[in-house]
């Protein structure tokens, strides 16, 4: 689909006020970070949330699963918009949507309301593809890979730090603190968008898919539904079963119909290429291999010292034990640039699975000691890291520059719909393998190994995936090394070649 300079109605796009993209990509950065740490900053408090509210604790978990679900309705519906529209124009409205739930989140304390408030803050994780499309646009060539795997690590850099934070918060200050505060850091965000982030010129040419972006959220919606809550209602309830038929049933009709428009939603033939349907796939299997190592870490180290394995530590020391692959993968996301820029993005994310892999089979037999517990932890975060910042960089290899900011949101739908997957599994085990401990049920210690195991495989059949993937393309119109000068006098390419 071309892509056009023009503005939309029709007159000359205004040529960019200068920015200095250092500032840019450091700026986008952070929003990537806020935005991740909103989607577990709750995880600590869902325990005590029934008692603050007077919910249940089927109620409270939504607090959780519906930022799940307006995240990945969201994110490529808004990734498209950001291409039509203009990608800075609609991550600042998504930060303002993510500011607006925090303040309803911090002024209540109802669980309508403050489901409501997290819906809002999940629909803010399209701020990710949009910033990288955003640096995508506006960097030079030499510069867009170490920005894209900067701004792609955000994801599980903030899902690192926003444990540890809100366990603090939980047990010193008042619980409603950390929404104020993540709304004044939302705030803050904007103003910075707004001072030192460009808007890109490139448009793409036609009318907004509302019936397909309608088909897509419908189809999601009953796919992560009967998956997230699949466990608490029966597998083979009527409810989970419906659901499950019906987002077969709409994605099918949705498919048909995209096939049949001018401008779809998801553009179907570009992602059944080869090059973008499978990046997808690795993507949806590392999304569920990253995740295992946040969900039974901080659960893991927590379990009483009676267990054999639990180690009876605090909710913030557990929190802390992720901490340290944060900042691995602040520090790694450079390095897998360097490693896509010489070997090309297929290498960085097969060496990525390996990592992963690595890291789950050190985590299998380091079960009883902290410092070992984090090391693993650190490897799988580390293989992470490699991870996301290959990933939008294999996206954008197969994809037109028109459809940057569509292809990588739904690049990250598939990593949210892996978590979701992982979140189903991993309930499954701990539930379902379990002893009793002085009065309380407990996972056993071969419930968190199979955990291991289930997401070492996943992290094996992702390398098996990325194998497949072509070896080598010249980045000509469209693909990672363009230039985006082309509404200025002409495109300079580089060449990324992969290894063999």
């Amino acid at each position: 689909m071309p892509a056009d300079t023009s503005a939309p109605d029709g007159s000359a796009a205004p040529t960019p006020a200068p920015h200095h993209p250092r500032f840019a990509v450091g700026v986008l950065a952070f929003c990537g970070v806020v935005v991740a740490v909103m989607q577990t900053i709750v995880v600590p408090l869902l325990p005590h949330i029934p008692a603050l509210t007077g919910a249940t604790p089927a109620a409270a978990s939504w607090l959780v699963t519906v930022t799940l679900l307006t995240g990945a309705v969201f994110t490529p519906v808004l990734g498209r918009v950001g291409d039509m529209y203009g990608k800075r124009r609609v991550l600042v409205a998504s930060l303002a949507v993510l500011v607006i739930g925090s303040v309803l989140c911090a002024v209540s304390s109802h669980i309508g309301v403050l489901i409501t408030g997290r819906a809002l803050q999940g629909a803010a994780l399209a701020v990710v593809p949009l910033g990288i499309s955003i640096l995508r646009d506006e960097l030079p060539p030499e510069r867009v890979l170490s920005a894209v795997a900067l701004m792609s690590s955000t994801l599980g850099i903030g899902a690192a730090v926003g444990l540890p934070v809100a366990a603090l918060v939980v047990e010193h200050f008042d619980w409603h603190t950390m929404f104020w505060v993540s709304g004044v850091i939302g705030l803050i965000d904007i103003v910075l968008v707004l001072c030192c982030v460009p808007e890109s010129p490139l448009r793409t040419r036609g009318r907004f898919d509302a019936v397909g972006a309608l088909g897509l959220s419908a189809a999601l919606v009953c796919l992560l539904l009967a998956v997230t809550q699949g466990a608490d209602w029966g597998w083979t309830s009527a409810r989970t079963v419906g659901l499950l038929v019906g987002a077969v049933v709409v994605a099918l009709l949705w498919g048909a119909y995209e096939l049949r428009v001018t401008t779809p939603m998801v553009d179907l033939r570009v992602s059944a290429r080869p090059a973008v349907l499978l990046t997808n796939v690795a993507a949806l299997l590392i999304g569920f291999a990253f995740y295992a190592n946040s969900l039974v870490t901080a659960q893991m180290v927590q379990e009483p010292k009676a267990t054999g394995y639990g180690l009876g530590a605090s909710l913030v020391v557990s929190g802390l034990c992720l901490l340290p692959g944060g900042v691995s993968m602040v520090a790694l996301s450079p390095v897998s640039a360097r490693i896509s820029a010489r070997y090309g993005p297929k290498v960085s994310l097969m060496l990525a699975a390996a990592i992963i892999a690595v890291g789950y089979v050190v985590r299998y037999f380091t079960s009883h000691s902290l410092w070992l517990i984090i090391a693993g932890a650190t490897v799988v975060a580390s293989g992470t890291a490699i991870a996301y910042s290959a990933l939008p960089a294999l996206v954008m290899r197969g994809v037109p520059v028109s459809e940057t900011g569509a292809a990588n949101g739904l690049n990250t739908l598939m990593r949210s719909i892996g978590q979701a997957f992982c979140s189903a599994t991993v309930a499954a085990v701990l539930t379902n393998l379990t002893f009793r401990v002085g009065g309380r049920t407990v996972p056993t210690l071969h419930a968190y190994q199979l955990v291991f195991l289930i997401a070492s495989g996943a992290a094996l059949l992702a390398l098996t995936v990325t194998l497949f993937l072509p070896g080598r393309r010249t980045a000509a119109a469209g693909t990672v090394g363009e230039s985006r000068d082309d509404h200025k006098g002409g495109a300079r390419t580089i060449t990324i070649e992969e290894g063999a």
